[in-house]
C-alpha cells in the first residue's frame, strides 16, 4: 500500500475522493450531463473538421473522457477533439488518408506518453505567450478557410496548405448556396445570443436542433452528416496489419506535430484550469494520460483528442468536484450514440460549420492581442503575427519553430541592449558617508560596473567599453550586476585581464554571483587572474590599495615621474600630527 502512495496518481486520486458523497457525486452528475450537452455538437464538428466524420469525433470524445480523464492530472480536465487539433488533422489526412492519420495519431501517443514518464511537461512552458497567441489565431483562420466548402454549399480540391485553399476560391469563382449561407448564420447568430439569455443550454446545441428541423420542414437538400453508427467500436479503424511499417519515415514530422500540440494545448489548458478551480494539477501525470488515450483511440476509429479549455472551464463552472465529471460526460455522448444517432444523421453540414466558425473566432486570444498591439511590444506583435502566417501557411511544427526562432533573437538583442558599462572615480565623500577613512583618492584607481548578462551578443559591448583602460593603473570590475557569463563572455574578461596586465597595470574582480564564480574557475579564469584578485567588495580593494600607496606610493604616479598625490597627503598628515605631538 505504501509503494502505491509513491505514484502521483494514486496520491491525487486517494485527495480528490476523501469524503466523497452523495452530494459530490450530484454535483458531478449535473456537470457532466452539462459538459455532455456542450461537447455532442463540438465532437461532431471537430470529427469532420479533422477529415474524418461526425461518428470518429463521438468516438474520440467518449473514450477521451473515460481514459484520459480517468488517468488525468487534473480533476476537472476535460478531453476530446478540438478545434486546434482539428486544423492540424485537416491536412494530414488529405496528404496520407485515414490510415496514415491513425497511425500518426499512434506515433503521437508514443512520444505524448515518452515526455510524460522523462517529467519533461514543465518545459513546454517556455514557449512565449506571443507564439502561443500566434500559433491559435492561425489555426482559427485554418478552421475558418477550412469551412469554407460547407458554408457556401460547394466542394473545391484539397490544399496543401489554407491560403493555397483560400486563393482558390479567387481564382475559380464558385456559385455558392445560399441555403447553406443561411443555415450557417442561423446557427452563428443563435450562439451569440443564447448566452445573453441563458447559459444552462449551449447554444451550439440549440442552433444545431432549431437549422435541422426547419431543413427538414421546408425539405432543402443540402449535404448533412449522414448515417452515425450505433457502436464506439467503428468499421473503419486502424490495425495492427493496417500499420505501414516501411513508410513511418513519412509519418514521423507529422506525428512531431500532433505530439507538440497535444501536448501543448493539454498542459495551457492545466493551467488554465487550476487558475481556475484553485485545484492541484501534475503535468507529467497529463502528459501520460494524454499519450495513453491517443495510443488506444485510433483502434476504435477516433482522431486524437487533447484537453479542451472550452469544456474544462463548463466543467468548472458548473460545479464539476472530480474526474467523474469527465466520465460522467462521455456516458452522455455514449448513450446519444444509441439513442440519437437517427437525429443526428440529419444535422447539416453547414450547421456544423456554424458551429466552428464561432468556436474559431472565440479560440483567439484577443485579450493577449489586445495587451501586445496597445502596450506598443513591437517584438510581441512580430512574433505573434509571424506565428500565425506561419501555422496557416506551413506546419505546426515548423511554425512554433519559426516563432520560438524570433522570439530568441528578439530576446537576445534586448539581453545584448540591456547589458550596460558605466565607470566612475572613486567619490571620497561617499566612502566616508560608507564608514570608511578615505580622505584622498588616488586618480590612477578607477571602477567599471558591468550589469546584465556577459554572453555572445554584449561581448563586444564589453570589450569597447574597456579601450581606455590603459589610463589607469589599477581597475577595479565590479560585476554585481551580472546575473551570467557563458563562454565567450570569458574568453572577453581574458583577454580584458591580458591587455591591462600586459600594459602593466593590474586587474580587480568583485561581487562574483555564484554562477559567475563557479564557471571562472571551471573555465580557468580564477586561477588566470588569480584568487587574491578577487573580492566580494570594490570598497574592500579601495581600501586596501589606499593603505599600500600610503606606505609605498602609487606605481603609476612613479612611472611618469610624478608625485603621488596619496603618499604626499599621506606625508603632510603625518607631519602634522607630529609637530601637534
Amino acid at each position: 500500500m505504501q509503494r502505491l502512495a509513491q505514484f502521483p496518481l494514486v496520491e491525487q486520486l486517494r485527495h480528490e475522493f476523501a469524503g466523497y458523497n452523495g452530494d459530490t457525486l450530484r454535483r458531478d452528475l449535473l456537470a457532466g450531463i452539462t459538459v455532455g450537452a456542450v461537447s455532442l455538437p463540438l465532437a461532431l464538428a471537430f470529427g469532420v473538421a479533422s477529415g474524418a466524420d461526425a461518428a470518429a469525433g463521438l468516438v474520440t470524445a467518449i473514450l477521451a473522457g473515460i481514459i484520459i480523464g480517468g488517468l488525468s492530472g487534473a480533476s476537472f480536465q476535460i478531453s476530446g477533439p478540438t478545434g486546434a487539433m482539428s486544423a492540424v488533422l485537416i491536412v494530414v489526412a488529405q496528404r496520407y488518408g485515414l490510415g496514415g492519420l491513425w497511425v500518426t495519431a499512434l506515433m503521437a501517443g508514443i512520444f505524448i506518453l515518452l515526455l510524460g514518464l522523462f517529467r519533461l511537461g514543465r518545459y513546454i512552458s517556455f514557449i512565449p505567450s506571443p507564439v502561443i497567441a500566434g500559433f491559435t489565431s492561425g489555426i482559427a483562420l485554418i478552421i475558418v478557410i477550412g469551412q469554407l466548402d460547407n458554408v457556401l454549399g460547394v466542394t473545391t480540391p484539397p490544399a496543401e496548405n489554407a491560403f493555397e485553399r483560400l486563393l482558390h476560391y479567387f481564382t475559380h469563382p464558385l456559385m455558392p448556396d445560399w441555403r447553406t449561407i443561411l443555415v450557417t448564420a442561423l446557427v452563428m447568430a443563435v450562439m451569440i445570443i443564447m448566452p445573453r439569455l441563458t447559459r444552462v443550454i449551449p447554444g451550439s446545441l440549440v442552433g444545431m436542433v432549431l437549422v435541422t428541423i426547419l431543413v427538414a420542414v421546408v425539405g432543402w437538400d443540402i449535404p448533412v452528416i449522414g448515417t452515425i453508427p450505433q457502436t464506439i467500436l467503428l468499421d473503419q479503424r486502424l490495425t495492427f496489419g493496417a500499420i505501414p511499417w516501411l513508410e513511418l519515415n513519412d509519418l514521423l514530422l507529422p506525428a512531431v506535430s500532433i505530439a507538440a500540440l497535444g501536448a501543448i494545448e493539454s498542459l495551457l489548458c492545466g493551467s488554465v484550469g487550476a487558475t481556475m478551480s484553485g485545484r492541484r494539477f501534475e503535468s507529467n501525470q497529463e502528459l501520460i494520460a494524454q499519450g495513453l488515450g491517443n495510443l488506444i483511440i485510433p483502434f476504435f476509429g477516433g482522431v486524437p483528442a487533447t484537453a479542451a479549455i472550452a469544456r474544462t472551464s463548463v466543467a468548472i463552472k458548473s460545479g464539476g468536484v472530480t474526474r467523474m465529471t469527465s466520465i460522467v460526460h462521455s456516458l452522455v455522448l455514449l448513450l446519444s450514440v444509441f439513442v440519437l444517432a437517427p437525429l443526428i444523421s440529419r444535422v447539416p453540414l453547414a450547421a456544423l460549420a456554424g458551429v466552428l466558425l464561432v468556436t474559431a473566432w472565440r479560440m483567439n486570444e484577443w485579450e493577449s492581442i489586445h495587451f501586445f498591439i496597445h502596450s506598443g511590444l513591437k517584438h510581441a506583435v512580430i512574433g505573434f503575427f509571424v506565428t500565425m502566417i506561419a501555422t496557416a501557411a506551413l506546419d505546426l511544427t515548423q511554425a512554433i519553430m519559426i516563432g520560438i526562432s524570433l522570439s530568441a533573437i528578439i530576446y537576445l538583442r534586448q539581453s545584448a541592449i540591456s547589458t550596460t558599462v558605466t565607470s566612475e572615480p572613486i567619490d571620497p565623500e561617499k566612502m566616508q558617508q560608507q564608514g570608511f577613512p578615505i580622505t584622498a583618492t588616488c586618480p590612477s584607481i578607477h571602477v567599471y560596473y558591468l550589469t546584465g548578462p556577459l554572453f555572445f551578443g554584449s561581448v563586444n559591448t564589453i570589450l569597447e567599453a574597456f579601450k581606455h583602460a590603459n589610463d589607469y593603473y589599477s581597475i577595479i570590475i565590479s560585476m554585481r550586476g551580472v546575473p551570467m557569463v557563458d563562454v565567450m563572455g570569458t574568453q572577453a574578461i581574458s583577454q580584458i585581464v591580458e591587455e591591462h596586465r600586459a600594459r602593466g597595470g593590474e586587474i580587480f574582480f568583485t561581487a562574483l554571483q555564484p554562477a559567475v564564480m563557479e564557471l571562472f574557475q571551471r573555465t580557468g579564469l580564477a586561477e588566470k587572474i588569480g584568487m587574491r584578485y578577487i573580492y566580494w567588495s570594490s570598497a574592500d580593494v579601495i581600501i586596501e590599495l589606499h593603505e599600500r600607496r600610503m606606505v609605498a606610493g602609487c606605481p603609476h604616479c612613479h612611472a611618469h615621474g610624478e608625485r603621488c598625490i596619496v603618499l604626499q597627503q599621506a606625508q603632510e598628515r603625518l607631519a602634522f600630527q607630529a609637530k601637534v605631538t
